[in-house]
């Protein structure tokens, strides 16, 4: 896995990041003192948990003979009492069963974002000059 990353911006809170030869932006929203010039911190976790799920469910499907068109997953993150707690939509479209939608509903929560999440997380910070 590549690493990532970032570097102050043009913007108040604009940050430049690069994943190998890939170069984007994240920035706040302009109510929290950003210029909203790419999506926020949190909007790229909501975007690794969605992404991440939507890649299991279209190995599995592939690889069980499933016929989804699509699967459309949105995630929002809100914060309750120090306890940020994720909402992950799924939504189905082509030709599924619904035996075939349980069972893929289970593989989402197999995705190594989801298990990432869920688990045990340390951050190990170290200064380097």
């Amino acid at each position: 896995m590549k690493k990532v990353v970032s570097q102050f911006g043009r913007g108040p809170l604009e940050q430049k990041l690069t994943v190998g030869d890939l170069h984007f932006l994240s920035d706040a929203d302009p109510t929290k003192g950003g210029t909203g010039s790419g999506p926020s911190p949190h909007e790229y976790l909501d975007a690794a948990l969605a992404a991440c799920t939507s890649m299991i469910l279209k190995k599995y499907a592939g690889l069980k003979s499933m016929n989804p068109e699509n699967a459309a997953v949105t995630v929002d993150i809100v914060r309750e009492d120090d306890v940020e707690i994720f909402s992950r939509e799924i939504k189905f479209t082509g030709n599924l069963i619904s035996a075939e939608k349980e069972r893929l509903l289970k593989i989402a929560d197999k995705c190594p974002i989801h298990k990432a999440l869920a688990g045990n997380i340390q951050i190990k910070t170290l200064l380097v000059n």
